[in-house]
């Protein structure tokens, strides 16, 4: 019970103001615009935090990679399975989003309808570089942020020891900024809670409805991609064999997913299945840890559900060819920058609102969407580890891996 209190006790403090705001928007109606300001600020704070926290975080973790470890082949492998089915995720969902359209059930839900719209060429020029320095400060410019962060990282593990003391600065930024992340999200109940009133309050009681049909979505999809993808992806590494070892092995890292709500409370979890599905340990050793980090097939999915409802309530179609790639990039990123950060999935919804240009009011409807979601989602991010490292011993150690593997033991159905 004490567990259960401390790993979700911030997703129920967050539930909570939502519903106390919720209960004032609807008792108060427009009268709880006077809340309004304390939502406003909570989320200034959050925006101002969020672009420290993220170069810090990309910087300093590729300022600490080892260099010269002959492991070439499985990262190239790895990085390609990563990016593959998390792209899968992200696919499915769209269409998903497609067959049963969010937009349509919003009649009057709509935020705003004022948004900037610019020739693609322009957007992806803005997207990925700034002509000044000083430019990579606003959140409006995240993705030249974070490549700048990554140019940076690689710049001080290439210095060696001669820029130890700046890698080191940059290790302590980063904790220091997750402390101030934590400190911020302490805020949540309070801002969220001030912002919803004033959304139920303004915008009518209809904003539950647009919820409500996202997270049955979210829920049936990932449900979906959890049995039906997992089990494709288990046949691709070892056909039916790697099934049945796969689900055999997965109860305990689900349960510990579901338990902890943390990829990396899984890791210990997911390693010891993988010993026992047979996987080889040079190739766990380094999948499932990195994977914790940087393979987020759930958060694909409820990224892709996320700009789905924001586009709905800014009146925005989410068809366009070049939305979809840019939601694809941005989900893939996504998925890769939120795992080595605290309440990382709120940084995530800052990446794709800032990407879109939306405004700050966009925020609090993808962090509640984001809040309730966490748990299908930390199911599919952490034990989508163990079946991509399934699939990396495929394609680096052959079709028969599975079978070189049988001296090792296998947990009985």
């Amino acid at each position: 019970m004490n567990n259960f209190h401390k790993n979700y006790s911030g997703i129920i403090w967050l539930l909570t103001g939502i519903l106390c705001g919720s209960i004032a928007g609807l008792l108060l109606g427009k009268r709880v615009e006077v809340l309004k300001p304390m939502g406003d600020i909570f989320l200034n704070l959050l925006f101002t935090a969020v672009i420290p926290l993220v170069f810090f975080a990309i910087a300093s973790a590729i300022a600490g990679l080892e260099p010269g470890k002959k492991l070439s082949k499985i990262m190239g492998v790895m990085s390609l399975v990563f990016l593959g089915t998390v792209i899968t995720a992200a696919c499915i969902t769209i269409l998903a989003v497609w067959l049963f359209p969010i937009h349509e059930q919003l009649p009057g839900a709509k935020i705003t309808e004022k948004i900037s719209e610019q020739p693609i060429g322009n957007q992806i020029t803005q997207l990925f570089t700034t002509g000044e320095f000083y430019e990579l400060l606003s959140r409006k410019n995240m993705l030249a942020m974070i490549i700048f962060s990554v140019v940076i990282g690689f710049g001080a593990l290439r210095a060696g020891e001669k820029g130890a003391s700046f890698t080191r600065f940059l290790h302590a930024g980063n904790e220091v900024f997750k402390q101030v992340f934590i400190i911020i999200m302490k805020l949540g109940p309070i801002g969220l809670g001030a912002y919803f009133a004033y959304q139920v309050g303004v915008f009518g009681p209809q904003l539950f409805g647009a919820y409500a049909r996202s997270l049955g979505l979210y829920y049936a999809t990932g449900a979906f991609y959890f049995v039906a993808m997992f089990s494709v992806y288990a046949f691709i590494a070892g056909g039916m064999q790697g099934i049945r070892r796969f689900w055999r092995n997965n109860i305990i890292p689900s349960a510990t997913a579901v338990g902890t709500c943390s990829s990396i409370a899984t890791i210990p979890a997911n390693m010891d299945a993988a010993k026992w599905i047979g996987i080889p340990a040079v190739i766990a050793n380094v999948t499932i840890p990195l994977g914790a980090t940087l393979h987020k097939d759930g958060s694909s999915i409820s990224s892709i559900i996320k700009m789905a409802v924001v586009f709905a309530l800014f009146g925005k179609s989410f068809n366009g060819v070049d939305t979809i790639l840019l939601a694809l990039a941005m989900t893939v990123l996504v998925s890769m920058v939120e795992g080595g950060i605290p309440n990382g999935g709120y940084v995530g919804e800052l990446l794709f609102i800032a990407a879109y240009g939306f405004p700050p009011e966009a925020l609090p409807p993808a962090m509640i969407i984001g809040t309730l979601v966490d748990p299908m989602a930390t199911l599919l991010n952490a034990t989508g580890d163990t079946v991509a490292a399934m699939m990396i011993a495929r394609f680096t150690e052959g079709k028969d891996w599975i079978n070189k593997a049988d001296e090792q033991p296998v947990i009985s159905a």
